[in-house]
């Protein structure tokens, strides 16, 4: 009786194993990168600030923020589907950093960050570093976050470690 109540969990526990198996095999991720309006006045004030630093390298995307590409990377590129690993720092225009991973990276699902990073990150790839110049309405927009007050320019240094 015991060998048969053996054989018969063993059996049972193979059947539920293979269909969890293809499931995993099965899933695709169809999310499509934001399309984003930003207002003419956040980009202005963007590019002042750009100006006033003398940053002079930074490229325009898509009417909508700068970037800064320091190192391009040579891994795999991320997409909205991606787990990513990285190292970044973040800061107001006053040069106030308001957070930072510090010598550990962290992960992150590329779905669920602001949109300023929806858009910059696959600019590099795995291995590489990217300055991004976000306007309010690509970072957390007219709501306080933390130390992030409301309708704030950010400026982020972010190494993609992994996609």
């Amino acid at each position: 009786m015991k060998i048969f109540s053996f054989l018969l969990l063993s059996l049972i526990s193979i059947s539920f194993s293979g269909c969890l198996k293809e499931s995993y095999q099965t899933f695709t991720c169809n999310a499509a990168i934001p399309q984003v309006s930003v207002p003419a006045g956040e980009l202005q004030a963007v590019e002042a600030y750009l100006n006033q630093k003398g940053i002079t390298d930074a490229v325009k995307y898509q009417n909508a923020f700068y970037y800064k590409v320091d190192v391009p990377g040579t891994g795999i590129t991320p997409t909205l589907c991606s787990n990513i690993v990285i190292y970044y720092q973040g800061k107001l225009i006053d040069g106030t950093t308001f957070d930072q991973t510090g010598n550990t990276p962290l992960t992150f699902s590329m779905g669920n960050l602001i949109k300023g990073w929806q858009l910059g990150l696959p600019l590099i790839k795995a291995g590489g570093k990217i300055k991004l110049y976000l306007p309010p309405s690509l970072g957390y927009g007219n709501s306080v976050s933390g130390k992030i007050p409301a309708n704030s320019i950010l400026v982020f240094e972010i190494t993609l470690v992994a996609a």
